[in-house]
């Protein structure tokens, strides 16, 4: 008689310490991912600027961009929302040798599939650059470039998507830590790379081409002996003619395109902005970056925490529990993503200074990146809900639903960004890099909206009381929090202005305490208080 898997057993409320609990152990290790990504890019800024002076480093981003795109559809996205509904059911059965066999077959097909896109992208880098960065068809050499950095980037997708399977493992079993710390390890192997490898080359962004391909690979060789003491460390099987493997493969088919929209959006923007200035890839990169603090620190937490309970709440058909867990999920998303795209919105310019504007990145680069990073902080609240609205469906899995919402996203996105940027193109408007990134803002909030609408249609979630004054509560303390943020920053004056990395950082913490800290006094004033946050 096979032994049953206790964590399959054991009753809901316990499985990681409840949900506000386990997206706090998330949020505290990608805060430090957040901070080393913040080293990283305020390095890599510092000492290689933008593709306006050093054309290399956009050959660099548009490289980096397409395997990340990918690891979307092979890793933390598309798989892992197929893969962790299906690994929880097995788990509900009590079949610990079926978990494993499943586990077997799906890493094996993973790494073959993975493999055969990898040795193809490789093969065709020079057609994935001329397609991706169209807007560089007179400079064979940056097109070059682009394609030799893609020959070093595309392994790299190898071992994400088995880290990827790795965490989306260890997370079912509530271990969220270990998995949300390889961004750490991303970051600081990045930063070493542009320390020592990048000086030992001809092309120096090469070298970073170089360090996402060992960053990858460390990320991997992190988790996989947490797997071993799991009993779980998966045995490279290819298994597509199992049962379960077979499923996830038709659960995964929407969610290649659904899964990946914003990265998607990215790619259709980054196509777009190899037309404009030069520079223009480089500013929307790293106005992105800044985007993916909050939503890396809140978003992907809930998202990732709450898929796994979603899908548990749904294999014991318990659609009460279900429609209450997906209700506090929102209610986290807002509590956070609205304050987050607020502050980002009145702060764009110094946080961008802050950050970037030393060395390589001048005063030019600095306002044309705060142009679009003003541009994209609209989205942040819709970005942030669909990290959550998303897993709701993934966990039934239902995965056709998103890929629809995810087309007429996508549709709204290219159109978008033809009509708002194509007139600031045809007048050479300074900063028309910024319609991208208000057009990606705009298709994120269609996004979010078509994802509510079929849930309520469709009866899934019914929102529990409350919101109306919710909702109140959330505008007043934003109001309170713009007031202060803006007082401070007219007091301060003019950020590029300020001498000294530590002197900008020290007034920006400041303004973003009194900010937080405004915020938060004008919530619980205004009536919220700490069993609200709890499920």
């Amino acid at each position: 008689m096979t032994a049953p898997d206790p964590a399959a057993t054991s009753p809901p409320g316990k499985r990681g310490g409840g949900l506000l609990r386990s997206s706090a152990a998330f949020s505290a290790m990608t805060l430090l991912s957040r901070i080393a990504g913040f080293a990283r890019d305020m390095l890599q800024a510092t000492l290689f600027g933008t593709g306006a002076t050093n054309p290399a480093m956009s050959a660099f981003i548009v490289a980096y961009r397409i395997p990340n795109f990918l690891r979307r559809v092979f890793a933390e996205g598309s798989m892992a929302m197929a893969f962790v509904p299906v690994l929880n059911e097995i788990r509900q059965r009590g079949d610990r040798a079926a978990l494993k066999s499943f586990i077997d077959a799906m890493a094996g097909a993973l790494c073959a599939v993975v493999l055969v896109v990898c040795a193809l992208g490789m093969l065709l880098a020079p057609l994935i650059a001329r397609l991706f960065a169209p807007g560089w068809a007179d400079q064979p050499e940056l097109l070059a470039q682009t394609a030799q950095m893609l020959r070093i980037t595309f392994p790299y997708l190898l071992f994400i998507s088995l880290m990827s399977l790795s965490a989306s493992i260890l997370n079912t079993y509530g271990r969220f830590a270990l998995p949300a710390f390889t961004p750490v390890l991303h970051n600081l192997t990045m930063i070493a790379a542009m320390l020592w490898l990048a000086p030992r080359f001809a092309v120096p962004p090469e070298g970073l081409a170089w360090g996402v391909l060992i960053a990858g690979f460390l990320q991997l060789a992190l988790l996989w002996p947490s797997l071993g003491r799991l009993g779980l460390r998966p045995r490279l099987r290819p298994g597509f003619r199992h049962p379960e493997v077979r499923k996830v493969g038709r659960l995964m088919l929407p969610t290649l395109f659904s899964s990946s929209v914003a990265q998607v959006n990215l790619i259709v923007g980054t196509a777009f902005a190899s037309l404009l200035a030069a520079g223009s890839v480089d500013w929307l990169y790293y106005s992105d970056r800044l985007i993916e603090f909050p939503l890396g620190l809140f978003g992907v937490a809930l998202g990732t925490v709450i898929l796994p309970h979603l899908s548990r709440r749904h294999a014991a058909e318990d659609g009460r529990g279900y429609s209450q867990s997906l209700d506090w999920g929102l209610r986290m998303a807002l509590l956070a993503g609205v304050p987050a795209g607020l502050g980002l919105l009145l702060l764009a310019e110094p946080i961008t200074a802050t950050v970037y504007n030393y060395g390589a990145f001048g005063a030019q680069d600095t306002r044309m990146a705060a142009v679009s990073l003003t541009a994209m902080s609209l989205g942040v609240p819709a970005f942030m809900l669909s990290k959550v609205l998303a897993p709701a469906f993934y966990a039934r899995q239902d995965t056709r639903t998103p890929m629809r919402a995810a087309i007429w996203t996508v549709v709204a996105n290219v159109v978008l960004t033809i009509v708002i940027t194509t007139p600031l193109w045809i007048y050479d408007v300074p900063g028309a890099h910024g319609g991208i990134a208000l057009a990606t803002a705009l298709a994120g909030v269609v996004n979010a909206a078509l994802l509510w609408r079929y849930l309520r249609h469709r009866g899934i979630f019914a929102p529990e009381p409350g919101w109306a004054g919710y909702a109140l509560r959330l505008a007043g303390a934003c109001a309170a929090m713009a007031v202060v943020v803006l007082g401070l920053r007219l007091w301060i004056g003019a950020w590029t202005e300020i001498d000294g990395a530590l002197h900008r950082i020290g007034w920006l913490l400041l303004v973003i305490g009194a900010g937080g800290a405004t915020y938060v006094a004008a919530m619980v004033a205004l009536g919220l208080r700490p069993r609200h946050l709890r499920h």
